[in-house]
């Protein structure tokens, strides 16, 4: 068994050392980072937009307000509904439980997960597979009314036990998390998130900072279509997206900056040596539907 495959498998029973009994917090106690840098006078994209960089957080927070309450729906039209079976795939090939020999639950961080279907999808997996209904996970998102939408899907989640001590919902920044501590986390999720981040890299490094060694990173993003006959397809399909989302969330402005974020993200093979620039190792790549999404990972070791 090679030393990555080994490091995966020990992910269902590694030692933890603090459990989070806190409830479910009403997602209203924003946290601002009011330190600023050197880099706040550079520029960034904002979709096919050049903008200053610290403005850029507050762009995005207005296009996830906007879509919030149909966030679903926004990605149902962005993925004609596999959004869905991509979610699940992600979350049975992570696996991750605590195993019946581990004394220690597991610690998830979900970021840029507000609407809490990610969450969720996490700890039913670990229940029904593990019998784990004992490990918890924060959902953490910059954004507040994304936030709501999660505490509104949990509130009304029957088959979770002790939900309220083993969920929180934390307004962060991505790229600093500034109230998670360093090496407290085993699962580092991100779905669908990372492309909005200011500084993706800066997000990478503290996703490192807050895992534990040993500890994974498993990000779910869109990605690039390698095949050219099925990229030219899909990129005319991207074209209408911004017109299907005025035509059923009246908000074409918001689809049209999704779009155009999709396209400014990364490659697999760029954004997989940035997440070993983040100091990642047996890091790797899974396409799925021909790259139209993938999921990577990495092992903070």
């Amino acid at each position: 068994m090679s030393s990555c495959n080994k490091l995966i498998t020990r992910l269902g029973s590694m030692p933890n050392r603090s459990l989070f009994k806190a409830g479910i917090v009403s997602p209203s106690l924003r946290r601002f980072n009011s330190n600023k840098t050197e880099d706040t006078d550079k520029f960034t994209h904002f979709g096919y937009k050049t903008v200053k960089a610290d403005e850029k957080e507050k762009l995005v927070g207005g296009v996830f307000s906007s879509v919030a309450t149909s966030y679903d729906l926004m990605n149902d039209v962005m993925s004609l509904g596999i959004h869905r079976l991509w979610k699940q795939h992600f979350i049975a090939k992570l696996d991750a439980g605590k195993r019946l020999h581990s004394a220690e639950p597991l610690h998830f961080i979900d970021v840029a997960g507000g609407s809490g279907d990610i969450a969720q999808g996490l700890l039913e997996h670990a229940k029904e597979k593990f019998g784990d209904e004992v490990s918890t996970v924060d959902v953490v998102d910059i954004n507040a009314d994304m936030l709501n939408e999660g505490v509104k899907r949990f509130k009304s989640l029957d088959n979770i036990k002790n939900k309220e001590e083993r969920v929180r919902f934390l307004v962060q920044n991505g790229e600093t998390l500034e109230d998670i501590p360093s090496n407290s986390k085993d699962v580092y999720t991100v779905s669908f998130g990372i492309r909005n981040f200011t500084k993706i890299q800066k997000g990478l490094d503290t996703a490192y900072r807050v895992l534990k060694p040993g500890g994974i990173f498993f990000c779910l993003e869109f990605s690039k279509v390698e095949n050219p006959i099925i990229s030219m397809g899909y990129q005319q399909w991207s074209k209408a997206l911004p017109v299907f989302g005025s035509i059923l969330a009246n908000d074409y402005d918001s689809y049209e900056y999704l779009v155009q974020s999709i396209e400014k993200f990364p490659a697999q093979e760029d954004f997989k040596s940035m997440i070993e620039k983040a100091g990642f190792k047996c890091c790797g790549y899974e396409n799925l539907t021909f790259g139209v999404a993938t999921i990577h990972w990495g092992i903070k070791v």
